[in-house]
């Protein structure tokens, strides 16, 4: 049985210029990866996102040793994803969405057609929010964004980005602020995980 507050937060969401759909909570991998309040000892001020791709789990840092806890996808393969700190530059409602010269190099086929970028809306692998990671200044080209796939939270499954069920996406987005840090953990070998 689903418990009826999680049927509400994840109930599809009004006012916004697109439909967000409700989560189907039956195709979640795991009840765990569904968004809590939740104990995190951290020496990380308040604001900071820290995101574990290795657990699947990404944290906005509350303070007094809580957080807001997130299920998140990552990268599908280790050499697509980005670690370490970076500044949360800026945020976007219904961003544009690009693919990168890397990811159209490895499948032109599905990628080449939208080199010139997807608007923002319902078809756009983006979602409805998303926060882009810049380091020293630049664009990392990685990005904590919502998903057109709910199922993959908890999977490897991106090309490197961070994805978020769209409902929490946007409750991340509304708690940050442009300029926060982000830091992404190391990734642990296989033999280690």
């Amino acid at each position: 049985m689903i418990d009826p507050a999680y049927v509400a937060l994840y109930a599809a969401l009004e006012g916004e210029p697109f439909p967000v759909p409700a989560i189907d909570l039956k195709r979640i991998v795991d009840p765990k990866f569904l968004r809590r309040e939740v104990d995190y000892a951290t020496s990380e001020e308040p604001g900071t996102v820290v995101v574990d791709p290795n657990e699947r789990f990404a944290w906005y840092v509350l303070g007094n040793g809580r957080a807001v806890r997130y299920g998140v996808g990552v990268g599908k393969v280790e050499a697509f994803n980005f670690q370490g700190e970076a500044t949360i530059a800026w945020k976007a409602k219904w961003p544009k969405w690009t693919p990168t010269a890397d990811m159209i190099a490895r499948d032109p086929l599905r990628y080449g057609p939208l080199r010139n970028g997807l608007p923002g809306g319902p078809g756009n692998p983006l979602g409805p929010r998303a926060l882009y990671l810049h380091r020293d200044g630049r664009d990392t080209f990685y990005r904590l964004h919502g998903t057109v796939e709910p199922w993959t939270i908890g999977t490897k499954v991106s090309s490197g980005c961070i994805r978020l069920l769209n409902q929490d996406i946007i409750d991340l987005h509304d708690r940050v602020r442009d300029g926060s840090k982000a830091i992404v953990l190391p990734i642990r070998s296989e033999a280690m995980a």
